[in-house]
C-alpha cells in the first residue's frame, strides 16, 4: 500500500501544474496543520469532520483521538494524502507554500489562515465556519473576539515581562497575540515596542526595563529553574519572586479561548497586586 501511494505521489509530480482544486463548498474531511485551527473546528462543532492533526494540536482532549499526521510547517505529504482529506488547512508560512503546491498536484484543496494575532482568530472562525456548515458558530466565534479586541482596556495593574526561554534570554513582544492579552487584561509589557513577536535579549535588558511581574508559560506552579541562578536574580521580580505562570489551555496558541484568559490574567494580575 505505502509503496502503491508513493508512486501515485511521483506520477503526479511529473504531471503539468494544473489550477489549484476548488475548495468545496462544505469539507468533511478536513487535515487541521496548525492547533489554532483545530480548536477553532472542535470550538465550532465541526470536530467530527476532522480525519488528520499535527502532534502539536492537544486542545481539546477530543483532538488527541484524531489521527497525527506529523509536523504543520513542512507536513508530510504523504502522510496527509493517506488520510483522504478533502480540505487541508494550512497555517500561513512560507515553509508551507511547497506542501500547498504539492497538494494541489494531487488534487487536494487547501485554504491558508494566519493564525499569529486575535483578530485572525476571529476570521478565521468565520473562514472555518462557512467552509464546514457550521457558519453561525464561527461567526459567534469571530464576533466574541471582535468584541474583546473593542472593549476598553482596563488601567494597568503591572509592568510585565514574558520570559518564554532563559538561555539566551527570550520575550514577547508587540507582535504577539500574548501582547495582546497582557493589555486587554490591565498589564503593560515592557517589550511591547519590539515589533517582533519575540526577541532574544540580555538579562542586563530586563533588568533595564524592571518588570513589576514575570509571566512565564508553564502548567506548573513551581517557580522556574532560572530563578535560583544569580544571574537571573538580577532582575528585582526574581528576587521577589514575583511569577504568574500561565497554563496552556488558555495561553499555548491564539484561540477561541481568548476571552477566558483575558478573564484569567487579569484575576492573577489583581491578586499580585494585594501582595
Amino acid at each position: 500500500m505505502r509503496r502503491l501511494l508513493l508512486a501515485s505521489l511521483l506520477a503526479v509530480a511529473c504531471r503539468p501544474t494544473a489550477d489549484r482544486p476548488s475548495v468545496p463548498r462544505t469539507a468533511h474531511r478536513i487535515v487541521s496543520l496548525a492547533p489554532s485551527s483545530t480548536e477553532l473546528l472542535f470550538a465550532i462543532g465541526a470536530g467530527e469532520q476532522v480525519v488528520g492533526r499535527t502532534t502539536w494540536c492537544r486542545y481539546p482532549a477530543a483532538a488527541l483521538r484524531v489521527p497525527a499526521v506529523g509536523d504543520g510547517l513542512n507536513p508530510n505529504v504523504e502522510a496527509i494524502a493517506a488520510r483522504q482529506p478533502d480540505l487541508v488547512v494550512l497555517y500561513r508560512s512560507q515553509m508551507n507554500e511547497t506542501a500547498a503546491a504539492q497538494l494541489a498536484r494531487l488534487g487536494v484543496a487547501t485554504v491558508t489562515l494566519a493564525q499569529d494575532r486575535l483578530e485572525d482568530i476571529a476570521q478565521a472562525a468565520r473562514e472555518l465556519g462557512r467552509l464546514t456548515a457550521h457558519q453561525p458558530a464561527g461567526d459567534s466565534i469571530g464576533a466574541a473576539i471582535d468584541a474583546l479586541l473593542q472593549a476598553p482596556a482596563p488601567a494597568a495593574l503591572a509592568r510585565v515581562a514574558f520570559v518564554v526561554w532563559d538561555n539566551p534570554p527570550m520575550v514577547i513582544g508587540g507582535g504577539s497575540y500574548l501582547d495582546q492579552l497582557a493589555t486587554l487584561a490591565g498589564a503593560s509589557n515592557v517589550f511591547h515596542d519590539l515589533a517582533a513577536a519575540s526577541a532574544t535579549v540580555s538579562i542586563e535588558t530586563i533588568v533595564a526595563r524592571n518588570p513589576d511581574v514575570i509571566l512565564v508559560l508553564s502548567d506548573s506552579t513551581a517557580p522556574p529553574a532560572y530563578s535560583a541562578r544569580r544571574e537571573w536574580r538580577a532582575i528585582r521580580a526574581v528576587r521577589q519572586g514575583r511569577f504568574i505562570m500561565l497554563p496552556g489551555d488558555l495561553f499555548g496558541r491564539p484561540s477561541p479561548t481568548a476571552p477566558a484568559a483575558v478573564a484569567a490574567l487579569h484575576h492573577a494580575l489583581e491578586v499580585e497586586a494585594r501582595k
